[in-house]
């Protein structure tokens, strides 16, 4: 993982992107929908094209060229997957649709089979729906307790509640390591900690810190760990599940059909290695091997580059947001955060709001963001959210807060 330290290109990696240049009614397109998704590169699309037009083949089941060719790339690229975010190899690394299925992946794996009355699974009260509904669910069959560490009034999560709520009770701590609408980083080393003082298991939600910082699993101590490529420059429909060999080895598969299997008489069947294991049914190649290319790209960049500039432009956008008295910005403050503000126009609903905006061509989210529990604990219906990547400017966010002035005026 690149930690070189230096001034983003913005204007030359914008070149990378040509939808970027979309206009609308001669109005540029200003994107700061990136927690959603981010917008992929010319090399990510190059690298699925050339599959396509080159070597399109399934993998692990031929013997001619195209299919020994695919299945080099495929596998090559759960290598580099593995090496972004600093695990061991393949072995460690399961490509899935994306964070929801890697979650649903090891609750049912390993949830249905380890949990039961008495256990607890522990999760933030700033959790993804992918996080806290597959939990829950989990929970209600196996009759397994779910509790929420709370966040303060600024945003953070609550670490004295913390250490009281994770106990030898504990089988599982799920935290959401970058909050999607907060933009709170959550210290998940110290749960990881905390969680194996107590024997449990520490499942990382990093779908919003892989994209845009430095993230090693070994470093956080995480057993499983979850990210998406399509937040990170990568195609749609890839994504990962890191999880510590030993663990996976333990695991029973989440779904059974070809190419996981090892050998299958009418009586029973045996799994295959890993990371194939979990890899049932023809895989999404392009997308996996497009998923590496995407790391290749971030990596020459530098995440902590990236990182910077995100920080840099949420904390230019938090400042000039709350110069006004009737906006109200949710998380902690503009220096201590991710790269996104959620925030709400006094009553305007930030459905509304997102519309006003979309008129001068600035593209936003509205809604709950996979997190209606969390904004019950706000007291907002819903919010609006901006958030940055490494394409986007300073110039952009003056855009985004001159569109909010105009919904002000508008409204007033």
């Amino acid at each position: 993982m690149s930690q070189q330290t230096e001034p983003l290109d913005v204007e030359g990696l914008r070149e990378d992107f040509p939808i970027l240049q979309r206009e609308f009614d001669g109005t540029q397109l200003v994107y700061l929908d990136n927690a959603a998704t981010t917008q992929s590169p010319r090399q990510v699309v190059e690298t699925i094209t050339d599959y396509y037009y080159e070597y399109n083949a399934n993998v692990h089941r031929g013997i001619h060229q195209l299919s020994q060719e695919a299945s080099v790339a495929y596998e090559d690229a759960h290598d580099r997957v593995a090496e972004f975010v600093g695990a061991d190899g393949r072995e460690e690394l399961v490509f899935t649709k994306g964070t929801t299925e890697s979650m649903n992946l090891v609750a049912y794996a390993w949830g249905l089979e380890e949990l039961g009355p008495g256990d607890e699974v522990v999760l933030t009260e700033m959790e993804h729906h992918s996080s806290l509904v597959t939990w829950q669910q989990i929970c209600k069959r196996t009759g397994a307790e779910c509790k929420y560490i709370p966040i303060t009034d600024d945003g953070y999560l609550d670490m004295e509640a913390a250490e009281d709520m994770i106990t030898d009770d504990t089988e599982m701590v799920s935290a959401v390591h970058v909050s999607n609408t907060l933009g709170t980083v959550n210290p998940v080393s110290d749960l990881a900690d905390l969680a194996h003082d107590h024997d449990a298991y520490m499942f990382v939600d990093a779908a919003q810190s892989v994209p845009n910082r430095p993230v090693d699993v070994k470093e956080i101590d995480a057993d499983f760990l979850a990210f998406s490529g399509h937040k990170m420059c990568g195609p749609t429909g890839i994504g990962a599940l890191y999880g510590k060999e030993h663990i996976l080895e333990e695991m029973e598969p989440y779904l059974y059909g070809g190419e996981m299997i090892l050998k299958v008489t009418y009586e029973d069947a045996t799994w295959n290695e890993l990371p194939w294991k979990y890899e049932a049914g023809t895989p999404p190649i392009s997308q996996g091997i497009a998923f590496a290319e995407a790391c290749d790209y971030l990596d020459e960049i530098g995440l902590e580059n990236i990182r910077r500039h995100e920080a840099e432009l949420a904390e230019y956008a938090y400042e000039q947001l709350t110069q006004y008295d009737d906006v109200e910005v949710y998380g902690p403050p503009a220096d201590d955060r991710g790269g996104l503000v959620a925030f709400n126009l006094e009553d305007v609903h930030a459905h509304d709001l997102s519309s006003i905006l979309n008129d001068s061509a600035v593209a936003i989210r509205a809604g709950d963001h996979c997190t209606q529990p969390l904004h019950d604990v706000l007291g907002a219906t819903a919010s609006a959210r901006a958030s940055f990547y490494l394409y986007n400017t300073k110039d952009e966010v003056d855009r985004l807060v001159e569109a909010v002035d105009d919904a002000r005026q508008l409204f007033a």
